[in-house]
Protein backbone atom coordinates (compact mmCIF):
# COMPACT_ATOMS: atom_id res chain seq x y z
CA UNK A 1 0.00 0.00 0.00
CA UNK A 2 1.13 3.33 -0.80
CA UNK A 3 0.74 6.48 1.08
CA UNK A 4 -1.96 9.16 0.05
CA UNK A 5 -0.32 12.15 -0.52
CA UNK A 6 0.46 14.26 -3.70
CA UNK A 7 3.23 13.38 -6.63
CA UNK A 8 5.43 15.69 -7.73
CA UNK A 9 8.30 14.93 -9.65
CA UNK A 10 11.53 16.80 -8.53
CA UNK A 11 12.12 19.29 -11.58
CA UNK A 12 14.94 22.09 -11.71
CA UNK A 13 12.35 23.90 -13.09
CA UNK A 14 10.10 24.11 -9.76
CA UNK A 15 13.17 26.01 -8.08
CA UNK A 16 12.88 28.89 -10.36
CA UNK A 17 9.36 28.47 -10.05
CA UNK A 18 9.08 28.54 -6.46
CA UNK A 19 11.99 31.93 -6.47
CA UNK A 20 9.67 33.68 -8.99
CA UNK A 21 6.79 33.01 -6.36
CA UNK A 22 7.70 33.81 -3.11
CA UNK A 23 11.28 35.89 -3.90
CA UNK A 24 10.47 37.48 -7.33
CA UNK A 25 12.42 41.32 -5.91
CA UNK A 26 15.85 39.33 -4.43
CA UNK A 27 18.13 41.20 -6.23
CA UNK A 28 20.59 38.99 -8.17
CA UNK A 29 23.92 41.46 -9.30
CA UNK A 30 26.22 40.70 -11.89
CA UNK A 31 29.33 41.72 -13.09
CA UNK A 32 29.81 41.40 -17.19
CA UNK A 33 32.91 40.56 -18.85
CA UNK A 34 33.33 44.61 -19.80
CA UNK A 35 33.48 45.21 -16.01
CA UNK A 36 30.10 47.05 -15.67
CA UNK A 37 27.27 45.94 -13.03
CA UNK A 38 23.92 44.60 -13.89
CA UNK A 39 21.37 44.20 -11.50
CA UNK A 40 18.05 41.97 -12.21
CA UNK A 41 16.21 39.95 -9.65
CA UNK A 42 14.54 36.17 -9.53
CA UNK A 43 11.71 37.26 -11.21
CA UNK A 44 13.42 38.85 -14.23
CA UNK A 45 15.79 35.40 -13.90
CA UNK A 46 12.72 33.29 -14.42
CA UNK A 47 11.29 35.34 -17.08
CA UNK A 48 14.15 34.85 -19.45
CA UNK A 49 15.34 31.31 -18.80
CA UNK A 50 11.35 31.00 -20.00
CA UNK A 51 11.86 32.95 -23.29
CA UNK A 52 15.96 30.80 -23.58
CA UNK A 53 13.49 27.53 -23.61
CA UNK A 54 11.18 29.07 -25.83
CA UNK A 55 14.93 30.09 -27.95
CA UNK A 56 16.11 26.63 -27.81
CA UNK A 57 13.10 25.14 -28.91
CA UNK A 58 13.37 26.98 -32.10
CA UNK A 59 17.27 25.21 -32.60
CA UNK A 60 15.10 21.90 -33.08
CA UNK A 61 16.90 20.64 -29.75
CA UNK A 62 15.83 17.00 -28.93
CA UNK A 63 14.71 16.00 -25.35
CA UNK A 64 18.26 15.11 -23.70
CA UNK A 65 20.53 16.41 -25.95
CA UNK A 66 23.65 18.25 -24.64
CA UNK A 67 23.51 22.19 -24.38
CA UNK A 68 27.33 23.56 -23.63
CA UNK A 69 28.13 26.52 -21.96
CA UNK A 70 31.54 28.06 -21.45
CA UNK A 71 31.23 31.41 -19.59
CA UNK A 72 31.45 33.00 -16.38
CA UNK A 73 29.71 33.84 -13.33
CA UNK A 74 27.08 36.16 -14.39
CA UNK A 75 23.36 37.04 -14.81
CA UNK A 76 23.04 35.12 -18.52
CA UNK A 77 24.90 31.95 -17.83
CA UNK A 78 22.38 31.97 -14.73
CA UNK A 79 18.88 32.34 -17.00
CA UNK A 80 20.84 29.64 -19.60
CA UNK A 81 21.30 27.15 -16.70
CA UNK A 82 17.39 27.20 -15.88
CA UNK A 83 16.37 27.22 -19.51
CA UNK A 84 18.28 24.04 -20.55
CA UNK A 85 17.55 21.48 -17.82
CA UNK A 86 14.44 22.98 -16.86
CA UNK A 87 13.18 22.27 -20.89
CA UNK A 88 14.75 18.84 -20.93
CA UNK A 89 17.63 19.19 -22.30
CA UNK A 90 21.31 18.19 -20.20
CA UNK A 91 23.34 21.90 -19.22
CA UNK A 92 26.52 20.66 -19.99
CA UNK A 93 28.85 22.82 -17.90
CA UNK A 94 32.83 23.46 -19.77
CA UNK A 95 35.45 24.26 -17.91
CA UNK A 96 37.62 27.19 -20.40
CA UNK A 97 40.93 26.52 -18.47
CA UNK A 98 41.44 22.87 -20.17
CA UNK A 99 43.62 21.75 -22.58
CA UNK A 100 42.31 22.56 -25.71
CA UNK A 101 42.53 18.92 -26.98
CA UNK A 102 40.46 18.46 -23.36
CA UNK A 103 38.25 21.02 -24.69
CA UNK A 104 37.23 18.84 -27.96
CA UNK A 105 37.51 15.56 -26.15
CA UNK A 106 34.31 16.56 -23.47
CA UNK A 107 32.10 18.32 -26.50
CA UNK A 108 32.60 15.64 -28.84
CA UNK A 109 32.10 13.13 -26.25
CA UNK A 110 29.19 15.08 -24.99
CA UNK A 111 28.04 14.99 -28.35
CA UNK A 112 26.71 18.77 -27.56
CA UNK A 113 24.64 20.38 -29.99
CA UNK A 114 24.94 24.08 -28.81
CA UNK A 115 27.28 26.19 -27.20
CA UNK A 116 26.36 29.67 -25.22
CA UNK A 117 29.69 31.05 -24.66
CA UNK A 118 30.95 34.80 -23.34
CA UNK A 119 32.91 36.67 -25.43
CA UNK A 120 35.76 36.51 -23.53
CA UNK A 121 35.98 32.53 -24.49
CA UNK A 122 35.83 33.61 -28.40
CA UNK A 123 39.49 33.02 -29.23
CA UNK A 124 38.81 29.37 -27.62
CA UNK A 125 35.74 28.55 -29.91
CA UNK A 126 37.03 29.63 -33.07
CA UNK A 127 40.27 27.93 -32.33
CA UNK A 128 38.66 24.64 -31.90
CA UNK A 129 35.22 24.88 -33.90
CA UNK A 130 36.72 22.73 -36.49
CA UNK A 131 37.15 19.87 -34.30
CA UNK A 132 33.69 19.91 -33.11
CA UNK A 133 31.78 18.68 -35.92
CA UNK A 134 28.09 18.10 -34.16
CA UNK A 135 28.17 21.74 -32.71
CA UNK A 136 25.51 22.95 -34.82
CA UNK A 137 24.56 26.60 -32.95
CA UNK A 138 26.67 29.23 -31.07
CA UNK A 139 25.53 31.40 -29.05
CA UNK A 140 27.04 34.59 -27.71
CA UNK A 141 25.69 35.42 -24.62
CA UNK A 142 25.97 38.96 -24.77
CA UNK A 143 24.41 41.98 -27.25
CA UNK A 144 25.28 42.06 -30.87
CA UNK A 145 28.89 43.09 -31.53
CA UNK A 146 30.07 43.05 -34.69
CA UNK A 147 34.04 41.52 -33.62
CA UNK A 148 32.33 38.58 -32.16
CA UNK A 149 30.33 38.68 -35.64
CA UNK A 150 33.23 38.78 -37.82
CA UNK A 151 35.07 36.06 -36.48
CA UNK A 152 32.17 33.79 -36.13
CA UNK A 153 29.92 34.32 -38.94
CA UNK A 154 27.00 32.25 -38.13
CA UNK A 155 26.93 33.06 -33.82
CA UNK A 156 23.34 34.32 -32.51
CA UNK A 157 23.55 36.59 -30.07
CA UNK A 158 21.54 36.27 -26.77
CA UNK A 159 19.81 39.03 -25.96
CA UNK A 160 18.44 39.62 -29.51
CA UNK A 161 17.32 35.86 -29.28
CA UNK A 162 15.36 36.69 -25.77
CA UNK A 163 14.08 39.67 -26.61
CA UNK A 164 12.52 38.38 -29.68
CA UNK A 165 10.66 35.69 -27.25
CA UNK A 166 7.81 36.44 -24.43
CA UNK A 167 8.22 34.86 -20.77
CA UNK A 168 4.59 32.32 -21.89
CA UNK A 169 6.05 28.94 -21.88
CA UNK A 170 5.10 26.10 -18.81
CA UNK A 171 7.88 24.03 -18.39
CA UNK A 172 7.39 20.43 -19.09
CA UNK A 173 6.99 17.56 -16.58
CA UNK A 174 8.88 14.85 -16.91
CA UNK A 175 10.57 12.08 -14.77
CA UNK A 176 13.01 13.12 -12.06
CA UNK A 177 15.53 10.48 -12.61
CA UNK A 178 15.80 12.47 -16.07
CA UNK A 179 19.58 14.02 -16.62
CA UNK A 180 19.92 17.28 -15.76
CA UNK A 181 23.46 18.76 -16.17
CA UNK A 182 26.91 17.23 -17.17
CA UNK A 183 30.30 18.24 -14.96
CA UNK A 184 33.75 16.67 -16.52
CA UNK A 185 36.31 16.32 -14.06
CA UNK A 186 39.49 18.02 -14.45
CA UNK A 187 41.43 15.29 -16.17
CA UNK A 188 44.48 15.03 -14.12
CA UNK A 189 44.91 11.74 -15.19
CA UNK A 190 43.79 10.85 -18.75
CA UNK A 191 40.54 12.15 -20.60
CA UNK A 192 38.27 13.84 -18.39
CA UNK A 193 35.48 12.03 -17.11
CA UNK A 194 31.97 12.99 -17.05
CA UNK A 195 29.23 13.18 -14.17
CA UNK A 196 25.47 13.24 -15.10
CA UNK A 197 23.13 14.32 -12.82
CA UNK A 198 19.59 13.91 -12.55
CA UNK A 199 16.80 16.34 -11.52
CA UNK A 200 16.28 14.35 -8.72
CA UNK A 201 19.85 14.34 -7.38
CA UNK A 202 20.26 18.11 -7.79
CA UNK A 203 17.10 18.85 -5.63
CA UNK A 204 18.06 16.17 -3.27
CA UNK A 205 21.28 17.99 -2.96
CA UNK A 206 20.34 21.78 -3.45
CA UNK A 207 17.72 20.98 -0.21
CA UNK A 208 20.32 19.61 1.97
CA UNK A 209 23.04 22.00 1.08
CA UNK A 210 20.94 24.54 2.53
CA UNK A 211 20.64 23.02 6.09
CA UNK A 212 21.88 24.56 8.91
CA UNK A 213 24.56 21.39 9.25
CA UNK A 214 25.52 22.09 5.66
CA UNK A 215 26.01 25.68 4.61
CA UNK A 216 22.92 26.99 6.14
CA UNK A 217 21.51 29.16 3.78
CA UNK A 218 18.56 31.90 4.04
CA UNK A 219 16.59 34.43 2.14
CA UNK A 220 18.44 36.54 5.05
CA UNK A 221 22.02 36.16 2.99
CA UNK A 222 23.55 37.79 0.36
CA UNK A 223 26.18 35.01 -1.53
CA UNK A 224 28.89 35.51 -3.67
CA UNK A 225 29.98 32.22 -5.26
CA UNK A 226 33.27 32.78 -6.18
CA UNK A 227 33.63 29.41 -7.66
CA UNK A 228 33.10 29.13 -11.02
CA UNK A 229 29.88 27.58 -12.18
CA UNK A 230 31.89 25.69 -14.87
CA UNK A 231 32.74 23.91 -12.18
CA UNK A 232 30.52 21.11 -10.32
CA UNK A 233 27.67 24.16 -10.47
CA UNK A 234 29.79 25.76 -8.06
CA UNK A 235 28.71 24.16 -5.18
CA UNK A 236 24.89 24.17 -6.32
CA UNK A 237 24.82 27.66 -5.03
CA UNK A 238 22.34 28.80 -8.15
CA UNK A 239 19.81 26.15 -7.05
CA UNK A 240 20.53 26.92 -3.53
CA UNK A 241 20.02 30.80 -3.64
CA UNK A 242 16.88 29.66 -5.42
CA UNK A 243 15.27 27.56 -3.57
CA UNK A 244 15.62 29.80 -0.16
CA UNK A 245 15.67 33.35 -1.80
CA UNK A 246 19.67 34.11 -1.14
CA UNK A 247 20.52 37.48 -3.03
CA UNK A 248 23.17 36.50 -5.11
CA UNK A 249 26.23 38.69 -6.25
CA UNK A 250 27.94 36.92 -9.40
CA UNK A 251 31.53 38.01 -10.10
CA UNK A 252 31.80 37.28 -13.61
CA UNK A 253 35.56 37.14 -14.89
CA UNK A 254 36.64 39.71 -11.99
CA UNK A 255 37.97 37.05 -9.78
CA UNK A 256 41.09 39.04 -8.23
CA UNK A 257 41.78 39.95 -4.94
CA UNK A 258 40.82 43.75 -5.35
CA UNK A 259 37.60 43.17 -7.41
CA UNK A 260 36.17 40.27 -4.76
CA UNK A 261 37.14 42.85 -1.99
CA UNK A 262 34.97 45.54 -3.39
CA UNK A 263 32.08 43.21 -4.07
CA UNK A 264 31.69 42.10 -0.41
CA UNK A 265 31.85 45.56 0.19
CA UNK A 266 30.13 47.60 -2.17
CA UNK A 267 27.06 44.89 -1.78
CA UNK A 268 27.55 43.81 2.11
CA UNK A 269 28.14 40.43 1.14
CA UNK A 270 27.18 37.75 4.18
CA UNK A 271 28.75 34.70 3.17
CA UNK A 272 31.20 33.65 -0.05
CA UNK A 273 32.31 30.34 -1.03
CA UNK A 274 35.79 29.69 -2.84
CA UNK A 275 39.27 27.89 -2.88
CA UNK A 276 42.44 28.72 -0.48
CA UNK A 277 44.25 29.99 -3.13
CA UNK A 278 41.35 32.93 -4.06
CA UNK A 279 41.07 33.45 -0.57
CA UNK A 280 44.92 34.04 0.01
CA UNK A 281 44.79 36.67 -2.73
CA UNK A 282 41.36 38.27 -1.05
CA UNK A 283 43.39 38.50 2.45
CA UNK A 284 46.19 40.15 0.78
CA UNK A 285 43.82 42.64 -1.12
CA UNK A 286 41.82 42.92 1.97
CA UNK A 287 44.77 44.09 3.67
CA UNK A 288 46.18 46.21 0.92
CA UNK A 289 43.13 48.41 0.75
CA UNK A 290 42.83 48.36 4.57
CA UNK A 291 39.39 46.53 4.02
CA UNK A 292 37.75 45.37 7.47
CA UNK A 293 35.22 42.93 5.21
CA UNK A 294 32.75 43.70 8.14
CA UNK A 295 29.75 42.64 6.14
CA UNK A 296 31.55 38.97 5.67
CA UNK A 297 30.15 36.21 8.72
CA UNK A 298 31.09 32.97 6.91
CA UNK A 299 33.44 31.82 4.11
CA UNK A 300 32.78 28.40 2.62
CA UNK A 301 36.35 26.53 1.56
CA UNK A 302 36.88 23.38 -0.48
CA UNK A 303 39.12 21.92 -3.27
CA UNK A 304 41.97 22.00 -1.19
CA UNK A 305 42.47 22.27 2.60
CA UNK A 306 42.39 25.32 4.57
CA UNK A 307 45.96 26.36 5.96
CA UNK A 308 45.68 27.07 9.93
CA UNK A 309 46.98 30.41 9.42
CA UNK A 310 44.55 31.59 6.86
CA UNK A 311 41.39 29.81 8.94
CA UNK A 312 43.33 31.83 11.95
CA UNK A 313 43.66 35.26 9.89
CA UNK A 314 40.07 34.95 9.23
CA UNK A 315 38.68 34.33 12.89
CA UNK A 316 40.95 36.75 14.45
CA UNK A 317 41.27 39.75 11.84
CA UNK A 318 37.90 39.82 10.19
CA UNK A 319 35.76 37.97 12.40
CA UNK A 320 34.91 36.13 10.18
CA UNK A 321 34.27 32.34 10.56
CA UNK A 322 35.62 29.69 8.33
CA UNK A 323 33.49 26.63 7.04
CA UNK A 324 35.20 23.49 6.01
CA UNK A 325 33.39 21.50 3.16
CA UNK A 326 34.43 18.46 1.17
CA UNK A 327 33.32 16.83 -1.67
CA UNK A 328 34.52 16.11 -5.53
CA UNK A 329 32.41 16.58 -9.34
CA UNK A 330 31.59 13.22 -8.83
CA UNK A 331 29.30 13.75 -5.14
CA UNK A 332 27.15 17.00 -7.00
CA UNK A 333 29.51 18.07 -5.16
CA UNK A 334 28.76 18.14 -1.17
CA UNK A 335 30.34 15.33 0.88
CA UNK A 336 30.75 17.03 3.92
CA UNK A 337 30.78 20.40 5.98
CA UNK A 338 32.00 21.65 9.43
CA UNK A 339 29.58 22.27 11.53
CA UNK A 340 29.92 22.29 15.34
CA UNK A 341 27.13 20.28 17.19
CA UNK A 342 26.09 21.41 21.31
CA UNK A 343 28.28 19.36 22.96
CA UNK A 344 31.02 21.25 21.41
CA UNK A 345 29.85 24.28 23.35
CA UNK A 346 31.69 22.59 26.48
CA UNK A 347 35.46 22.73 24.03
CA UNK A 348 38.17 25.59 24.64
CA UNK A 349 38.85 27.77 22.04
CA UNK A 350 41.59 26.35 20.65
CA UNK A 351 40.05 22.85 20.77
CA UNK A 352 37.20 24.25 18.68
CA UNK A 353 39.89 26.11 15.83
CA UNK A 354 41.62 22.25 15.87
CA UNK A 355 38.34 20.96 15.08
CA UNK A 356 37.29 23.72 12.79
CA UNK A 357 40.38 22.20 10.43
CA UNK A 358 38.33 18.88 9.71
CA UNK A 359 36.72 18.95 6.80
CA UNK A 360 33.33 18.08 8.50
CA UNK A 361 30.44 15.56 8.98
CA UNK A 362 28.16 14.35 6.73
CA UNK A 363 24.78 15.26 5.96
CA UNK A 364 22.11 13.52 5.53
CA UNK A 365 22.06 11.84 2.07
CA UNK A 366 25.44 10.89 2.23
CA UNK A 367 27.40 8.05 4.07
CA UNK A 368 31.15 7.94 4.45
CA UNK A 369 33.39 5.03 5.40
CA UNK A 370 37.24 4.11 5.29
CA UNK A 371 38.68 0.90 3.79
CA UNK A 372 42.63 -0.50 4.01
CA UNK A 373 43.29 -0.39 0.65
CA UNK A 374 42.17 1.65 -2.74
CA UNK A 375 38.63 -0.13 -3.95
CA UNK A 376 38.56 -1.96 -0.70
CA UNK A 377 35.53 -3.23 1.16
CA UNK A 378 37.46 -4.18 4.69
CA UNK A 379 36.17 -1.21 6.70
CA UNK A 380 38.51 0.87 9.39
CA UNK A 381 37.38 2.14 12.66
CA UNK A 382 36.13 6.04 12.84
CA UNK A 383 38.94 6.34 15.57
CA UNK A 384 39.99 9.86 14.63
CA UNK A 385 43.26 8.67 14.23
CA UNK A 386 43.20 5.47 11.81
CA UNK A 387 43.95 6.65 8.31
CA UNK A 388 42.46 4.78 5.07
CA UNK A 389 41.07 4.81 1.79
CA UNK A 390 37.70 7.22 2.00
CA UNK A 391 34.71 5.97 -0.18
CA UNK A 392 31.13 6.93 -0.07
CA UNK A 393 27.75 6.44 -1.19
CA UNK A 394 24.43 8.55 -1.70
CA UNK A 395 21.84 10.17 -3.46
CA UNK A 396 23.67 12.58 -5.61
CA UNK A 397 26.99 10.07 -6.08
CA UNK A 398 27.92 8.90 -9.21
CA UNK A 399 27.03 5.21 -10.15
CA UNK A 400 29.07 5.71 -13.46
CA UNK A 401 30.68 7.76 -15.54
CA UNK A 402 28.63 9.35 -18.61
CA UNK A 403 29.01 7.05 -21.44
CA UNK A 404 30.42 4.11 -19.92
CA UNK A 405 29.22 1.19 -19.34
CA UNK A 406 30.85 -0.61 -16.34
CA UNK A 407 29.65 0.67 -12.46
CA UNK A 408 32.47 3.20 -10.96
CA UNK A 409 31.39 1.12 -7.63
CA UNK A 410 33.28 -1.19 -5.41
CA UNK A 411 32.12 -4.72 -5.16
CA UNK A 412 29.64 -3.72 -2.39
CA UNK A 413 28.58 -0.37 -3.93
CA UNK A 414 31.04 2.44 -2.55
CA UNK A 415 32.60 4.89 -4.66
CA UNK A 416 36.26 4.97 -3.66
CA UNK A 417 37.20 8.71 -3.81
CA UNK A 418 40.97 8.46 -4.16
CA UNK A 419 41.50 10.53 -1.23
CA UNK A 420 43.46 9.50 2.17
CA UNK A 421 41.54 10.60 5.46
CA UNK A 422 40.74 9.47 9.10
CA UNK A 423 37.22 10.12 10.77
CA UNK A 424 36.20 10.53 14.41
CA UNK A 425 33.09 8.78 15.80
CA UNK A 426 30.84 11.65 15.09
CA UNK A 427 31.89 11.69 11.46
CA UNK A 428 33.95 14.40 11.59
CA UNK A 429 36.66 14.27 8.29
CA UNK A 430 39.83 14.61 8.35
CA UNK A 431 41.76 14.68 4.55
CA UNK A 432 45.12 13.75 4.83
CA UNK A 433 45.78 13.60 1.21
CA UNK A 434 45.20 12.66 -2.42
CA UNK A 435 46.63 9.12 -2.58
CA UNK A 436 48.59 10.47 -5.63
CA UNK A 437 49.92 13.46 -3.91
CA UNK A 438 50.82 11.14 -0.89
CA UNK A 439 54.78 10.86 -0.14
CA UNK A 440 56.40 7.39 0.62
CA UNK A 441 59.60 7.64 2.38
CA UNK A 442 61.48 5.11 2.82
CA UNK A 443 58.50 3.12 3.26
CA UNK A 444 56.93 5.65 5.03
CA UNK A 445 53.98 8.21 4.14
CA UNK A 446 53.96 11.40 4.08
CA UNK A 447 51.34 14.27 4.15
CA UNK A 448 51.51 17.26 1.20
CA UNK A 449 48.49 18.71 3.31
CA UNK A 450 50.74 18.80 6.46
CA UNK A 451 53.71 20.10 4.74
CA UNK A 452 51.95 22.76 2.92
CA UNK A 453 50.10 24.14 5.92
CA UNK A 454 53.16 24.22 8.15
CA UNK A 455 55.12 26.09 5.10
CA UNK A 456 51.95 28.56 4.22
CA UNK A 457 52.06 29.39 8.47
CA UNK A 458 55.58 31.34 7.81
CA UNK A 459 54.78 35.45 7.49
CA UNK A 460 57.24 35.17 4.19
CA UNK A 461 55.54 32.35 2.29
CA UNK A 462 53.05 33.54 -0.52
CA UNK A 463 51.82 29.78 -1.12
CA UNK A 464 53.66 26.48 -1.37
CA UNK A 465 53.12 23.17 -2.63
CA UNK A 466 54.59 19.81 -1.72
CA UNK A 467 55.61 17.63 -3.69
CA UNK A 468 57.34 13.63 -4.17
CA UNK A 469 60.63 13.92 -5.67
CA UNK A 470 62.62 10.76 -6.59
CA UNK A 471 65.53 9.86 -3.97
CA UNK A 472 68.17 7.01 -4.84
CA UNK A 473 67.96 6.02 -1.33
CA UNK A 474 64.57 6.41 0.06
CA UNK A 475 62.55 6.46 -3.34
CA UNK A 476 60.57 9.20 -2.85
CA UNK A 477 61.53 12.58 -0.20
CA UNK A 478 59.18 15.48 -0.12
CA UNK A 479 60.21 18.93 -2.04
CA UNK A 480 58.31 22.49 -1.29
CA UNK A 481 57.43 24.51 -4.30
CA UNK A 482 56.89 27.29 -2.73
CA UNK A 483 56.21 31.80 -3.47
CA UNK A 484 57.57 34.26 -1.69
CA UNK A 485 55.60 36.86 -0.16
CA UNK A 486 56.39 40.27 -1.54
CA UNK A 487 59.70 41.73 -0.39
CA UNK A 488 60.50 38.51 1.59
CA UNK A 489 64.17 37.36 1.89
CA UNK A 490 63.45 34.62 2.87
CA UNK A 491 66.10 31.37 1.85
CA UNK A 492 65.93 27.92 1.38
CA UNK A 493 67.48 26.93 4.91
CA UNK A 494 65.63 29.27 6.82
CA UNK A 495 62.24 27.89 5.49
CA UNK A 496 63.77 24.03 6.21
CA UNK A 497 65.01 25.26 9.40
CA UNK A 498 61.30 26.60 10.56
CA UNK A 499 59.52 22.88 10.45
CA UNK A 500 62.42 21.96 13.18
CA UNK A 501 60.15 22.05 15.89
CA UNK A 502 57.00 21.31 13.93
CA UNK A 503 57.43 18.13 12.84
CA UNK A 504 59.62 14.97 12.88
CA UNK A 505 62.57 15.42 10.95
CA UNK A 506 62.29 12.28 8.70
CA UNK A 507 59.36 14.25 7.70
CA UNK A 508 60.82 17.26 6.81
CA UNK A 509 61.47 18.49 3.27
CA UNK A 510 64.70 18.19 1.55
CA UNK A 511 64.51 21.00 -0.24
CA UNK A 512 62.86 24.00 -1.00
CA UNK A 513 62.86 25.85 -4.66
CA UNK A 514 61.02 29.48 -4.86
CA UNK A 515 59.49 30.08 -8.19
CA UNK A 516 57.80 33.06 -9.51
CA UNK A 517 53.95 31.00 -9.90
CA UNK A 518 52.70 27.70 -8.83
CA UNK A 519 50.37 26.65 -11.48
CA UNK A 520 46.46 26.62 -11.13
CA UNK A 521 43.51 24.17 -12.32
CA UNK A 522 40.53 26.61 -13.95
CA UNK A 523 39.38 26.00 -9.82
CA UNK A 524 42.62 27.40 -8.55
CA UNK A 525 43.78 23.84 -7.26
CA UNK A 526 47.24 23.75 -7.05
CA UNK A 527 48.65 21.47 -10.26
CA UNK A 528 51.35 18.98 -8.66
CA UNK A 529 51.42 17.10 -11.63
CA UNK A 530 53.12 19.68 -13.53
CA UNK A 531 55.28 20.06 -10.75
CA UNK A 532 56.07 16.72 -9.84
CA UNK A 533 56.88 16.54 -13.89
CA UNK A 534 59.20 19.62 -13.94
CA UNK A 535 60.68 19.54 -9.98
CA UNK A 536 60.40 15.82 -9.65
CA UNK A 537 63.52 14.70 -10.60
CA UNK A 538 65.92 17.26 -8.82
CA UNK A 539 67.26 15.12 -5.71
CA UNK A 540 68.55 12.67 -8.29
CA UNK A 541 70.39 15.59 -10.40
CA UNK A 542 71.64 16.71 -7.25
CA UNK A 543 73.08 13.54 -6.43
CA UNK A 544 74.67 12.65 -10.11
Amino acid sequence: MHGRMMFQPLLISSLLEHAATYHKDTPIISKNTNGTMFETNWGNVSNNAKRGAKVLADLKLSHGDCVATLAWNNHRHLETWYSISGSGLICHTINPRLFPEQLIFIINDAKDKAIFFDKTFLPLITGIKAHIPLVESFICLDAYDADVAKALPEVKFYDELIAAQTAEYEWPEFDEMTASSLCYTSGTTGNPKGALYSHRSTILHTLVATLPDSLNLSAREIILPVVPMFHVHAWGTPYASAMVGCTMILPGPGLDGDSLVKLIDDYQVTIALGVPTIWQALLASAKKLNSSLTSLKRNVIGGSACPPSMMNTFKDVYDCETIHAWGMTEMSPLGTANQLKAKHKKLSAEQISELRLSQGRPPFGVSIRLVDEENGTNTLPHDGETIGNLQVKGHWVVERYFGKSESSLTSDGWFDTGDIASMDEDGYLHISDRAKDLIKSGGEWISSVELENIAMGHPEIAMAAAIAADHPKWDERPVIIAVKAPESQITENQLIQYYSDKIAKWQTPDKVIFVDAIPLSGTGKMLKRKLREEFGSVLLEENV
